[in-house]
């Protein structure tokens, strides 16, 4: 279990997330030749966000986003745009998991580099869902999902009026 945050801690991930809410990286784009897209949405936030990427030879060679949402959302997907790119598919789905396992069940800090900033969005957990929806996104491009990513179950459908 990650120990509470220190002020300090608090200070940086507050001005992570801004920064990179005002200054999203990699966004509004979608790269030239991208062949791996996904659609994610957050109905709690209505965060979306629609994600591009150019995959060659196993590397993510190229990386853009565009949407909507919360500072939390938009950060996180700027920060994830960041640390894949240049990265093997291996080396993104360890990272994946390692990223999840911070925001989702407060694990290590150690093996997720810069991206340990985000921690910080475990002190308000309804926030967890906005910080994890790029990434979900992410995983979906990957597999060539063309569902939407939700970070919610899908609504049971109501019976329509006769």
């Amino acid at each position: 279990m990650n120990a509470p945050l220190s002020a300090e801690m608090r200070e940086l991930y507050e001005q992570v997330i801004l920064e990179h809410n005002r200054h999203p990286r990699h966004y509004p784009e979608n790269p030239p030749g991208s062949n791996h897209h996904a659609h994610g949405f957050n109905p709690l936030c209505n965060d979306e966000i629609n994600l591009h990427l150019r995959v060659e030879d196993g590397v993510i060679q190229a990386v853009g986003f565009e949407g909507a949402g919360c500072a939390v959302s938009i950060a996180s997907a700027s920060m994830m745009t960041e640390a894949v790119r240049g990265k093997t598919l291996a080396e993104v789905h360890s990272l994946f998991g390692k990223v999840h396992a911070m925001l989702a069940e407060d694990g290590p800090l150690e093996e997720v580099g810069k991206l340990k900033v985000l921690a910080g969005v475990t002190a308000f957990p309804m926030r967890v869902k906005c910080a994890t929806l790029a990434w979900h996104t992410l995983q979906a491009a990957l597999e060539n999902r063309a569902d939407t990513v939700s970070t919610e179950e899908p609504a049971p459908s109501c019976p329509q009026p006769a």
